[in-house]
C-alpha cells in the first residue's frame, strides 16, 4: 500500500526564491524508499493563516494520509508553524516531535530548540520537521519507519 503525503515547505526566504528549499527536497527523497507517494508539495511564506489554510485544504480536501512541514519551527518572530498547526489538529501526537528531538540531541545541541509538534486532523497525521535540511532529515528518518503504522492505526486499520 502507497500512502499520499503533502510535504510543505515554510520559508519567507524560499518563497520569494532568495534561497533554495533544499529542507523540501530531501524530506521528499526519503520518502520514495518508503511506501510514501508525494501528491502535493509547496512552499509559502511564515504566514500563520496560509499555514492553517494549507494543512486544512491537505487534510479535508486533498485527504493525504501524511503531511510533513518543514520550517517555522524555531525562535525567530516569524516562526508560527507550531501554532498554526495546534490550530487546525483534533489530537496531538506528542511521542513523535519527543523521538525527534531525543534523537536528534546525539547529533546537535540544537535540536532541544525545535518547537516541532505532531497532530491528528481526521485521518491525516501532520508533523511538523525542522526547516533546516540537516534537521529535517535527521528528524524525518527517526520516524519514517513507525510512520505507517501509525497511519493505519488512523485510518481503523488492524493493528
Amino acid at each position: 500500500m502507497t500512502y499520499k503525503v503533502a510535504v510543505l515547505t515554510i520559508s519567507d526566504k524560499c518563497s520569494k526564491e532568495e534561497r533554495e528549499d533544499k529542507s523540501g527536497k530531501i524530506v521528499m527523497e526519503l520518502l520514495k524508499k518508503h511506501p510514501f507517494e508525494v501528491i502535493k508539495y509547496e512552499v509559502i511564506p511564515d504566514e500563520p493563516s496560509m499555514i492553517k489554510e494549507r494543512l486544512v485544504d491537505y487534510c479535508d480536501n486533498l485527504k493525504v494520509s501524511l503531511v510533513l512541514t518543514t520550517g517555522g519551527t524555531g525562535f525567530t518572530p516569524r516562526d508560527f508553524t507550531p501554532e498554526a498547526t495546534k490550530e487546525v489538529i483534533e489530537r496531538e501526537v506528542p511521542g513523535i516531535p519527543e523521538a525527534m528531538r531525543v534523537e536528534c540531541l546525539k547529533f546537535s545541541p540544537r535540536a532541544m530548540l525545535s518547537r516541532s509538534i505532531a497532530g491528528i486532523r481526521g485521518r491525516t497525521l501532520i508533523v511538523n520537521l525542522p526547516g533546516s535540511s540537516k534537521g529535517a532529515k535527521e528528524s524525518l528518518e527517526v520516524i519514517l519507519d513507525v510512520l505507517a503504522h501509525g497511519i493505519d492505526m488512523i485510518a481503523g486499520k488492524e493493528h
